[in-house]
C-alpha cells in the first residue's frame, strides 16, 4: 500500500478536499473542522506531520513546521499547537499537511488488506 492510498482510506475518508486545483492530488486542504478530524486521526495511526499549513481564499497564508517546534513529527503536541495558533489568529482558515506514513504501518496494512481478499 502506497502513502497517499493509506491516507485516502485510513485518514481522509467521509471528508471534503477543498482544493480545487487541477493537482489536487497532491494536497488535501481542508476545513477548520475536517481538519481537526485529520489531526485526530493522524494520532491515533502515530503518523508523522512534517508542517501543517494554514489557508485564506485559496492561498498559503501560514505554515509550520516540527523543526519550528524542535518536536519530532510524530509528537501530536506540536502539531495541535500550530493548529490552535493558526485559528486562533483567524477564522475562516482551511488547512493542509505533509505526512510520513511509516513502511511499517503501511505494510501492516497491506497485509491486512490481502487478508481480506483471501
Amino acid at each position: 500500500m502506497e502513502q497517499t492510498e493509506f491516507l485516502e482510506k485510513n485518514i481522509f475518508i467521509d471528508l471534503k478536499n477543498l482544493n480545487e486545483a487541477s493537482d489536487k492530488e497532491s494536497v488535501q486542504v481542508f476545513s477548520e473542522a475536517d481538519f481537526e478530524i485529520v489531526l485526530q486521526r493522524v494520532e491515533h495511526f502515530g503518523i508523522g506531520v512534517y508542517s501543517v499549513s494554514s489557508w485564506l481564499k485559496g492561498k498559503v497564508s501560514e505554515v509550520a513546521s516540527h523543526e519550528n517546534f524542535k518536536k519530532k513529527a510524530t509528537d501530536p503536541k506540536w502539531y495541535k499547537k500550530a493548529f490552535l495558533t493558526f485559528k486562533s489568529r483567524q477564522s475562516g482558515l482551511s488547512y493542509s499537511a505533509t505526512y510520513k506514513v511509516s513502511n511499517k504501518l503501511l505494510a501492516k496494512n497491506t497485509s491486512l488488506g490481502n487478508e481480506e481478499l483471501s
